[in-house]
């Protein structure tokens, strides 16, 4: 990310409607079968969540979102491009033209427990809110959170 820009306040995971997540969330949710592919948890900014949800999750009629406050992974992030990469390469998305900037993954934890290993659960998620898409495409509506809301790119 460039150091001219304000890091955002918070950063997002999609998780599929099913199985739902535990209440309390454990210490390390079980990585989805593309961020063990990529050996990166893929996240989100409020300005990319709706592309990523209409593009990958558009037949999906909820999901649950994770609010993860950036400053808490924020040594952990790496701003990446996905312009020019397929969504089925390493890295790639929905926005093969990089129009959306930079994507926010998530790499190993440090020293400590857990070192070496990709990790978000309880110690970083802040909030899990449940997202009903409603009729047509994914839009702002029904935002589980009171701020930050996506907007339609």
């Amino acid at each position: 990310m460039s150091t001219s820009h304000q890091p955002p306040k918070y950063i997002y995971k999609i998780l599929p409607s099913s199985p739902a997540p535990t209440s309390p969330l454990p210490l390390s949710l079980p990585l989805s079968d593309l961020d063990s592919r990529d050996g990166f948890l893929h996240m989100s900014t409020s300005n990319q969540i709706l592309g990523t949800l209409n593009n990958f999750f558009s037949s999906t009629p909820h999901v649950y979102i994770l609010r993860v406050p950036y400053a808490k992974v924020e040594s952990r992030v790496k701003w990446e491009m996905a312009a020019g990469k397929k969504p089925d390469e390493k890295g790639g998305c929905w926005d093969t033209e990089g129009r959306a900037g930079g994507f926010p993954h998530i790499y190993e934890v440090g020293d400590g427990e857990g070192k070496g290993t990709l990790r978000l659960g309880r110690e970083e998620v802040e909030s899990v809110g449940m997202w009903l898409k409603g009729e047509g495409s994914w839009s702002e509506k029904g935002w589980p959170f009171g701020e930050d809301e996506p907007k339609q790119a």
